[in-house]
């Protein structure tokens, strides 16, 4: 994290503190969610540097380490539940993995999940997310598939954090209130 820039920093270390002040014991999952182009591993690796900063234990996956089809295609949701979440949320010294290929690993007690991915605001996977962040940038030029997606699952309704990543290294936390 040392290379990232103050506003990233900022907008980082107020997520981070967020989730540790809504979850501050326990396992929290925390999604980080984008289309192509968002950056949501950067960012999510980003964050995890920041949990570090403050001594927190943090466990890094992505949702590409799930794919049905070695990395690149939908996430094989039965293998991401059984081999991840609920061997994570269970806790204590049972082993979990971070890919479907991975070797098993633990954590402390009140360890971070963070994972990155796109689609993560499908309505399937909204009740796994303690906290969700939704990384916006301009939509114009991504796939089809991905405006489909942005059009009925509405991401931006659906996440706890709104973060304009534009420019990732000036990246605005946004609220979605209508107040």
């Amino acid at each position: 994290m040392s290379a990232a820039t103050e506003p990233r920093l900022e907008v980082l270390r107020e997520l981070r503190d967020e989730v540790l002040h809504n979850y501050g014991s326990g396992r929290p999952i925390v999604a980080i969610d984008g289309i192509d182009g968002a950056g949501t591993g950067a960012f999510a690796d980003d964050l995890a540097a920041a949990f570090t900063e403050v001594g927190h234990a943090v466990v890094r996956a992505s949702a590409s380490g799930f794919s049905a089809d070695t990395g690149s295609g939908p996430l094989d949701e039965a293998t991401f539940r059984s081999a991840l979440v609920v061997p994570f949320r269970t806790g204590g010294d049972t082993p979990f993995r971070v890919s479907a290929d991975s070797a098993a690993a633990t954590a402390p007690a009140d360890a971070v999940l963070l994972l990155d991915g796109p689609y993560l605001h499908r309505p399937e996977f909204v009740g796994i997310w303690n906290y969700s962040v939704f990384l916006e940038v301009p939509s114009q030029s991504a796939p089809e598939e991905q405006r489909r997606y942005l059009a009925s699952a509405r991401p931006r309704t659906r996440a706890v954090a709104i973060v304009d990543n534009t420019d990732p290294g000036r990246p605005v936390r946004r609220f979605a209130d209508s107040c």
